[in-house]
């Protein structure tokens, strides 16, 4: 079994590089409509319109039945998703894709984090090390007393937090129920969350704009189905530094479609908080790799 599963790593990679692309295709869409509509309308937009794409899941959402304390726990993550995404969408259109991208790498770390606060996991000194490198990393990106540090890196500071609660309260969640309901109930949960924050900022949206979220709606959806494809093809270990991609796709395209200057401080503090998830990864992979296989006993010569 674990043989079948490491045995298509190419297959892993090509999966995982393809929704590297859509999510930074989400990114830049997202971007064009930043100056001409407000933050929270198009959040909301992308939320509500990408409805539409759960349309084969209505028969398991009808057939639905959770504890009080499961629904609970979907509308805690439904308010912290919303209000993560509000701040995501407001920082994307405040400050450099690059910047947005490599920030939003935080929120790995301070999933770690969140894990050993309430969830009882362990913290190695590696880990810890690794986490401060992380941290670094956000500190040269941001070079407090060396350059202004806007509303939008502040709201991107704070969306890696949210979101880290949010995938958090996933984790947990998805030891209960099945992964199709749990990404369900999300997209429904934020698309009521937004609605008060995306009413008193309302502008009517041309078609053109409707489209161009629909196209984000899409894209996301298709590239997280086909980052899950990734993981089943190979390790986790092997498809996670191709996400880290993203942050190449993001300088390139800030500068050729939106003319925005590379920040050498930005991808040296990216590289940072990518080599650190990568450590991480890498340890988590070697501990469970420890813990299923056995030790071999030693051979003797003969």
């Amino acid at each position: 079994m674990t043989a079948a599963y490491n045995s298509r790593p190419v297959e892993g990679i090509l999966w995982t590089f393809g929704a590297g692309l859509l999510f930074v295709g989400v990114n830049v869409l997202v971007k064009y409509l930043g100056p001409v509509m407000p933050a929270p309308e198009m959040a909301f937009l992308r939320y509500a319109l990408g409805l539409v794409l759960l349309i084969p899941a209505i028969r398991p959402l009808l057939r639905l039945r959770l504890t009080r304390r499961q629904w609970g726990l979907f509308a805690i993550r439904g308010v912290l998703h919303s209000a993560g995404v509000s701040l995501w969408f407001f920082a994307m259109a405040t400050i450099p894709l690059a910047d947005v991208t490599a920030m939003n790498y935080l929120s790995p770390i301070y999933v770690t984090i969140g894990a050993a606060l309430f969830m009882g996991e362990k913290l190695a000194v590696r880990r810890i090390l690794a986490i401060l490198v992380a941290l670094a990393g956000a500190a040269v990106i941001l070079r407090p007393g060396f350059r202004e540090i806007g509303p939008g890196h502040i709201a991107m500071l704070i969306a890696a937090v949210v979101f880290a609660g949010s995938y958090l309260l996933a984790k947990k969640l998805s030891d209960e129920a099945d992964p199709v309901i749990v990404v369900s109930l999300l997209s429904i949960s934020v698309a009521i969350g937004l609605v008060p924050v995306a009413v008193p900022v309302w502008v009517p949206p041309t078609p053109f704009q409707m489209l161009v979220l629909f196209g984000a709606a899409t894209f996301a959806t298709v590239g997280h189905y086909f980052m899950t494809l990734g993981f089943r093809a190979a390790p986790i270990t092997v498809t996670q530094p191709v996400t880290f991609l993203q942050l190449v796709w993001a300088v390139s395209l800030g500068v050729l479609l939106f003319d925005e200057p590379v920040d050498p401080y930005v991808v040296l503090g990216g590289v940072m908080i990518i080599s650190a998830i990568s450590f991480i990864t890498w340890r988590e992979s070697v501990v469970k790799r420890r813990q299923v296989t056995p030790p071999v006993p030693p051979q003797k010569m003969t």
